[in-house]
């Protein structure tokens, strides 16, 4: 296991999910150093599937900085739209699409579908690679499984949170609070199993 405040970057400019990643990671000495901060642009998410895409933004942020290197890629599959929005979550709607629209544009094609109807699962796949040439990454997957409501409910959270029902704990999504959302989310699995990894596994340069 790294003893030493070793540098990885990460593939990402959202600060919530840095500081979500991070309070995983300090446990190891890894400091994550946000991609942008390095130079880093965003690449095209040219890849068909989350594995894909997660693995393409670590590659080419690892590439360019020389450091290890972590990406995620996560999107909502809802099973009536046959897995849409899926990786083209973020951009749901189109140009211009923020999370408020592609929610908007969820509703409309799910309208007058019932809620046996509406099951859905949030994905998010994080790959880390010890360098750019890492033939073997390390890529854990989270699955949150839930179902689409028929109106917003929540303030916290982001993307589709508030459409999100969490049946075991009967709410939605954007009314979990930071942490309980961790200890159920696909994310926040996936951190889980990425976090085991590294109790073994030393990042290596």
């Amino acid at each position: 296991m790294s003893t030493l405040k070793d540098k990885i970057v990460i593939a990402s400019s959202n600060k919530g999910k840095i500081k979500e990643f991070q309070s995983y990671f300090d446990s190891f000495g890894l400091m994550l150093i946000p991609q942008k901060e390095m130079g880093v642009s965003d690449i095209e998410e040219t890849g068909k599937t989350y594995v894909e895409n997660s693995i393409l933004k670590a590659r080419h942020a690892s590439k360019v900085t020389g450091l290890p290197a972590i990406a995620d890629d996560s999107g909502l599959s809802v099973e009536y739209l046959d897995g849409q929005p899926g990786i083209y979550s973020a951009r749901f709607s189109g140009p211009g699409s923020d999370d408020k629209k592609n929610r908007d544009l969820l509703l409309k094609k799910l309208e007058g579908v019932p809620f046996e109807e509406r099951h859905a699962s949030y994905h998010a796949v994080i790959t880390l690679l010890h360098h750019h040439g890492d033939p073997t990454p390390y890529i854990a997957h989270g699955i949150w499984h839930g179902i689409i409501a028929k109106e917003e409910k929540g303030e916290f959270g982001f993307g589709y949170d508030s459409l999100f029902i969490v049946p075991d704990l009967r709410c939605h999504a954007a009314e979990l609070d930071v942490e309980t959302k961790q200890n159920y989310s696909h994310r926040g699995i996936a951190l889980r199993k990425l976090t085991k990894y590294l109790s073994t596994n030393k990042i290596d340069r």
